[in-house]
């Protein structure tokens, strides 16, 4: 087999492409031949060594990657239901770079025939994450309308697809003007594209009494007036910290520094009295709640296999490559999702 090691945290070369003896599934394990791995935002803070959980619940050295496709090539004792060469998605906690892969039966998932391997790798993590915040964080109500910032990118794209779903008008924001055509593929109703200027004006143009629930996954940039533009009972979703991140693979602490102190601290006082919420959500400090994940993923998965969703448009790299797919991802020009081919 071949994978990724990231041996320290660094730059984009701190992804090495190493060899490592075939791994055999023990008991309850299946071993899944790798036919693409999902490249997602969260495995370059990895690479970067900011990623809690990759220092909280693994440590280094440590292979990326949450999520694969491919085919079972060996069955461990005491499994049943699965046989070599049928299609498996894996949801992993870490180490999906690879060409092959152990993982608990729980953590794997039957393919459905509407998914090649590319858009089945593309799906558990964004998805997972929008399903999570939708359905277990916000609740969604027919006739509610939400603001999703990074509309064309993965999470995002989830996002506006799960809401369109709930019956919901979502308005995304994207940060250029040729990211416009994949959100609204994904099914925002309207599209603001922020590079053109007035954001907030626009956004509250759209919904005038603002709105009833916001996912941020960007940080300092736009958090206050994520939060200046919810409804009365509105919710804001945050995620993640793109912009207090560097574009170029180099971290720069002084401004890091200077951005966590700009970052708003929410008065539970003001909460209260204004009924606003703020919630959180990262899908790998839920690895302890597998089973209500794997509900999760078989959820989705039914509706992907009733193309009630869509996979996201796929960008894909040999895994020798993964240094360019992370730069690629970091650069904040692409659309839909990355994935990797051993």
């Amino acid at each position: 087999m071949q994978r990724i090691v990231i041996a320290r945290p660094g730059g984009y070369d701190a992804l090495r492409l190493v060899g490592a003896p075939d791994p055999e599934p023990g008991p309850g394990e299946v071993a899944i031949a790798v036919e693409a791995c999902g490249v997602n935002y969260a495995d370059g803070i990895v690479r970067m060594g900011l990623y809690a959980s990759a220092k909280e619940l693994h440590g280094y050295p440590i292979t990326p990657g949450f999520e694969v496709a491919g085919r079972i090539s060996a069955v461990g004792k005491g499994v049943t239901g699965w046989r070599p060469g049928d299609r498996a998605i894996g949801v992993t906690l870490f180490g999906g770079y690879t060409s092959r892969i152990v993982l608990d039966v729980g953590r794997v998932f039957r393919c459905p025939d509407t998914l090649d391997a590319d858009a089945a790798a593309a799906i558990p993590t964004v998805f997972l994450t929008a399903w999570f915040m939708v359905h277990e964080q916000v609740h969604p109500r027919r006739g509610e309308s939400w603001l999703v910032h990074s509309a064309a990118g993965g999470v995002g794209g989830a996002l506006a697809q799960l809401g369109r779903l709930a019956g919901v008008r979502v308005v995304g924001v994207v940060g250029s003007a040729h990211k416009v055509a994949a959100a609204r593929a994904a099914g925002c109703a309207e599209v603001i594209d922020k590079s053109a200027g007035q954001l907030w004006d626009r956004a509250r143009a759209l919904a005038p009494d603002g709105y009833d629930a916001v996912f941020d996954a960007n940080g300092v940039s736009t958090l206050r007036g994520s939060w200046d533009h919810l409804a009365p009972m509105g919710k804001l979703v945050i995620y993640g910290f793109a912009s207090m991140l560097p574009r170029d693979g180099r971290l720069n602490w002084p401004r890091m520094a200077w951005d966590w102190l700009r970052t708003p601290r929410f008065n539970p006082l003001q909460m209260t009295q204004r009924n606003r919420s703020v919630l959180a959500c990262n899908l790998s400090f839920l690895s302890a709640h597998a089973d209500r994940l794997a509900e999760g993923m078989r959820w989705l998965l039914g509706r992907f296999e009733a193309r009630d969703l869509d996979a996201p448009p796929v960008t894909a790299f040999p895994l020798a490559r993964a240094a360019d797919a992370q730069r690629a991802l970091e650069s904040g020009k692409t659309t839909g999702k990355l994935v990797l081919r051993p």
